[in-house]
This record gives structure tokens, sequence and C-alpha cells, in this order.
């Protein structure tokens, strides 16, 4: 009876060992899958993300690269404009200034 007894209990103890490392197995396989669930959100959020990132940046190459013409346009305008000026401020001191050279050239100095 005795040794029945002690059979029992390694059969209980086996069975509770075997029990345990089903137990563990599950948690593992549990958290492995948990784990690739994870990954697997972060690499798709990571992609939105790159791909939100890159449409910006079209968006904003676009706009700049739309917004050339524009400054190549504004840019002739204003040189234009101080072409003009340059232009008038010439003509209204040329007197002066051919009038102080021809002071400076026939004045004779000793």
């Amino acid at each position: 009876m005795e040794s029945n007894r002690g059979q029992n209990g390694i059969q209980l103890l086996l069975a509770a060992e075997q029990e345990a490392q089903r137990i563990v197995n599950a948690a593992r396989n549990a958290k492995m899958a948990r784990l690739k669930q994870a990954k697997e959100e972060a690499e798709k959020e990571i992609a939105e993300f790159r791909a939100q990132m890159e449409a910006e940046f079209r968006k904003k190459v676009a706009e700049s690269s739309g917004d050339s013409g524009a400054n190549v346009k504004r840019l002739e305008q204003e040189t234009e404009a101080k072409i003009h000026h340059l232009k008038i401020e010439a003509a209204r001191i040329s007197q002066d200034v051919v009038h102080m050279l021809l002071k400076h050239v026939t004045t004779v100095k000793n």
C-alpha cells in the first residue's frame, strides 16, 4: 500500500510537472504572439508615418517648384524697377557730374 501511494505521488508529481510545462509553453507562445503582433503594428505605423512624411515632402517640393516661376517673375520685376530707378537717378545727376568733371579737368593747380 505504501509503495502504491508513493507511486501515485510520483505520478501526481509528473502530471503536475507536465501541466506546469504546458502552462509555461502556452504563456511563452502567447508572449511570442503578442510580440509578433506588436512588431507588425509598429511596422504598419512606421509605413503610414513614412508615407505621410513623403507626401508632405512631395507637396512642399511641388509648391516650391511651382513658386519658382512666380519667384523668377517677381525678381525680374524688382530688377527692372531698380534699373529704372538707377537710370532716373543717373539722368538727374549726370549734368552735375559733367560740370564737376569739367571743373576739375580745366582747373590748373600749381
